[in-house]
């Protein structure tokens, strides 16, 4: 079984910050057990269908705000009619220190954020999206723009390893650099790169740490301020 070696924090663009290794192994499993439990529902996971019928090969589950492409609504007409459960407040407090963290001294500069924890206090996440991405999954690069806001997005990654592909903020293609987010890693967006496009080509089945409670796959989670009332 492979398992990422020593790896250090870095700036991928100005705004975009990934720090590995920032959960602990306890806080891995803690996540792990309550993806779970929100996977159960009130609206339970599901494969989103795509407006043109297409459906996507990552599972989703919300928190907050049910997103239903490409918009955010409070009940899961898509799914059960159901309204989706509250964003715990445990999990904003989560987001707020990984964005304290991420912007730490220079990494914060131009991100909005410069300040690291005094200014991190004002971020409030009020929906979180969780996917499940089996061993063949995927995510095509996209923009996160059903937001009326332009705080970070908080992201947080639980099992494989996936290559993630960072992208510009004017089309899919190049220049784009891909990162390996490995289970416990943090990645934040931003600043001049909140509307940068972004996706995962692949995951690396085997790379998870089972210790953390999963046999396989890889659990995503991203944090956002909707901007919406």
């Amino acid at each position: 079984m492979l398992f990422p070696g020593p790896r250090e924090r870095a700036v991928v663009a100005p705004g975009a910050v990934h720090v590995p290794g920032w959960l602990s192994l306890e806080q891995q499993r803690e996540l792990v057990s309550a993806c779970r439990e929100w996977a159960q529902g009130p609206v339970p996971i599901r494969h989103t269908v795509l407006p043109g019928g297409g459906v996507m090969s990552v599972q989703t589950v919300c928190l907050g705000w049910h997103w239903k492409p490409y918009r955010y609504v409070r009940t899961a007409d898509d799914v059960n009619g159901a309204r989706v459960a509250e964003v715990p407040e445990w999990l904003v407090e989560l987001g707020r220190a990984g964005v304290a963290e991420a912007y730490a001294g220079a990494c914060g500069e131009g991100s909005g954020y410069a300040g690291g924890a005094s200014a991190a206090g004002v971020y409030a996440p009020d929906t979180a999206l969780i996917n499940f991405y089996d061993g063949a999954a995927k995510m095509g690069m996209h923009q996160d723009k059903e937001e009326r806001s332009g705080a970070p997005v908080v992201s947080l990654s639980l099992g494989d390893t996936c290559v993630f592909r960072f992208g510009n903020t004017e089309g899919r293609g190049r220049p784009y650099t891909d990162v390996e987010l490995a289970s416990g890693d943090l990645f934040v967006f931003g600043g001049p790169s909140r509307f940068a496009y972004h996706g995962v080509p692949k995951v690396l089945p085997g790379t998870g740490d089972p210790a953390i409670g999963m046999a396989g796959g890889r659990l995503n989670i991203t944090l956002r301020e909707t901007g919406l009332t």
